[in-house]
């Protein structure tokens, strides 16, 4: 049975999100109408367009109802909504509270900061702009009349709101559990500005829940329903995936805040090396010990002199060597089930030491980062990411190692690749 069904209201921005649980490694299926949901019953995210934004307020509810009862033993289900809050939002999501379980509460989170949506002060912005002066107000069909969401949210339903600032966002999951449980509002509007902040969000939630709150109900655009299943700890359905390995040797403020998106997006978790401290069996025993918590992403990298410490270039040029060193040290134990690299450096020095006589090119994760498997050599047809340490925008670390989760998902599955 499937683990999260999203009810969307238009087939692209339903397909877009169900992109996003893709790549998480989770086996998702979108299909329009609910006659069509038993088609896709052995994924774990069933991804259903009603096609209802530009319907009446009464056919959308309906259609609702209908499509909440389609999967009913759901851990997690998804009210996906437009990115600028058209459509029958308030009514769709009143329309879900008469069919779940009772209990359930609303998590309204319609941020998506890479596509420059953030909320604040319950107000929801595009680019920075108040969402009713933008092109969403002057939509023919859809015309949205406010930037507050809890104010487009009360044009369909009577349920009770609140909100949760940023500051509280900001002060850290602990802060915002304390926020939901403090409330019994049956719709909880989040502000967030950050990827960070619907992690945070999310952390929160799953605190909640797992405490014997609240059975949650997700209503955002996508970024972060993925979010909140990784907390809540729904994952694909194998056995649990094999973790990626990132060596990171470029000490460029690029990588530094591509590697700081990969803790905040992804949960990645790193062992520090510094140029006083090249020991590659104590750095694999470090790592080792990082991947026993179950973290997706588990890398090495290396950590720049402090502010005024004398470079010294022969330590910098033993680098390559040592993390790719400690890399075959730890692919050797047979527990990752990919690689990323970033650096050139680093990666013409991984593979050397991996024994690899090759790289079969897959695919262009973006311009100039590449992803696809090691040829020959004891790690043959490990899947394999490289990128160049000043390549990409902040987003790229994730790109290619979301990349490498689904690769490693398929791979598990049996999935041809």
């Amino acid at each position: 049975m499937p683990q999260v069904l999203v009810i969307g209201d238009d087939l692209t921005g339903s397909n877009a999100t169900g992109a996003r649980f893709a790549r998480a490694g989770l086996r998702t299926i979108s299909v329009s109408g609910v006659e069509r949901v038993p088609c896709a019953m052995d994924a774990d995210v069933v991804v259903l367009n009603l096609g209802t934004r530009h319907a009446a307020a009464d056919a959308a509810r309906e259609r609702v109802r209908h499509a909440a009862l389609a999967a009913p033993f759901a851990e997690l289900v998804v009210k996906r909504v437009d990115t600028t809050l058209r459509g029958n939002v308030g009514a769709e999501v009143d329309a879900l509270f008469e069919v779940l379980e009772p209990g359930t509460r609303a998590l309204v989170v319609p941020a998506f900061p890479d596509a420059g949506r953030t909320t604040v002060g319950g107000l929801h912005l595009v680019d920075g702009v108040p969402l009713a002066e933008t092109f969403a107000a002057r939509d023919p069909l859809n015309p949205v009349s406010s930037s507050r969401v809890a104010t487009l949210l009360r044009e369909g339903t009577r349920r009770s709101i609140t909100e949760v600032p940023i500051d509280v966002v900001q002060a850290g999951a602990g802060s915002v559990a304390e926020a939901l449980s403090a409330t019994d509002a049956e719709l909880v509007v989040c502000d967030a500005t950050t990827n960070a902040h619907l992690s945070t969000i999310a952390d929160a939630a799953a605190r909640v829940q797992d405490a014997g709150g609240a059975r949650w109900l997700s209503v955002d655009s996508g970024p972060f329903a993925v979010r909140l299943a990784t907390a809540l700890g729904i994952g694909p359905g194998v056995r649990a995936l094999r973790p990626v390995l990132a060596v990171v040797g470029s000490i460029t403020a690029t990588t530094h805040d591509q590697v700081l998106e990969t803790e905040q997006v992804l949960g990645a978790r790193f062992v520090d090396v510094t140029l006083d401290a090249l020991d590659p069996r104590a750095i694999a025993d470090r790592a080792r010990e990082l991947a026993r918590t179950g973290s997706r992403i588990v890398g090495i990298r290396t950590v720049p002199p402090g502010p005024g410490a004398p470079a010294d270039p022969a330590l910098a040029a033993r680098i390559p060597g040592v993390l790719a060193e400690a890399t075959a040290m730890l692919l050797d134990d047979g527990v990752f089930g990919g690689l990323y690299a970033t650096g050139g450096d680093i990666a013409e020095a991984t593979t050397e030491a991996l024994g690899s006589s090759g790289f079969a090119i897959d695919t262009e994760v973006l311009p100039l980062a590449v992803a696809g498997r090691l040829v020959g050599g004891p790690h043959d047809g490990l899947p394999f990411a490289t990128k160049g340490g000043l390549i990409g925008d902040r987003t790229a670390a994730v790109a290619c190692l979301e990349h490498l989760i689904t690769t490693i998902a398929g791979q598990q599955r049996g999935i041809p690749q």
